[in-house]
């Protein structure tokens, strides 16, 4: 996967600020919360990948490309 362009990071960070909440729609990974799983926002990194704290304690972020989240407020 490439990296995805500045202005779609930059347009991640604002959609997904940090603090916001979130709930998972997809991430195919064994590793993954189950779907509708919610979580806090705690940065989207250079690559554009949104790290998230997931209520269930799950650590992993979600890849821009590959997975998907929605903004809940």
């Amino acid at each position: 996967m490439r990296t995805p362009r500045p202005e779609i990071i930059e347009r991640l960070r604002e959609d997904f600020p940090v603090g916001c909440r979130v709930e998972l729609i997809r991430m195919d990974d064994v590793q993954a919360p189950p779907i509708g799983t919610l979580g806090t926002v705690i940065g989207v990194d250079a690559i554009g990948t949104i790290h998230v704290d997931w209520d269930n304690g799950c650590g992993l972020g979600v890849a821009y490309g590959e997975d998907d989240c929605r903004r809940i407020d």
